[in-house]
């Protein structure tokens, strides 16, 4: 499935005051979660169904906080498993799927998404 950077992520939060807040309300909403900084989270889903996450800094080839994982994709969930247990330790529902682009949900959390923009 090949290599994915976060471009995204919305909060339960964010969705639901997103259209009917106040002054206050709206001029938080343009500072939350406008930090950026020169480091990108990516995911990277091989083809023999492992994969990993990891946070990456400009300019270096190694990521932090690598986390391996096995996955799945059937009728439109993405299930994530430990490597070591096969245990599943989230369970995903892909919203869009593309050649470029990649949003999904938690399950149990609809308001809350990540967009993820392919990278290679």
């Amino acid at each position: 499935m090949g290599t994915w950077q976060v471009t995204e992520e919305k909060t339960c939060f964010e969705s639901e005051i997103t259209g009917n807040e106040s002054d206050t309300e709206k001029e938080l909403l343009q500072q939350f979660g406008k930090n950026t900084t020169a480091v990108a989270r990516l995911i990277r889903f091989k083809s023999n169904g492992t994969g990993e996450e990891g946070i990456f800094a400009a300019g270096q080839k190694k990521g932090e906080s690598m986390r391996t994982f096995t996955y799945t994709l059937r009728d439109g969930q993405l299930l994530l498993m430990d490597k070591k247990s096969g245990i599943i330790t989230q369970k995903l529902w892909v919203d869009e799927l593309t050649s470029s682009t990649f949003r999904f949900h938690l399950e149990g959390k609809d308001c809350e998404s990540k967009t993820l923009t392919r990278t290679k």
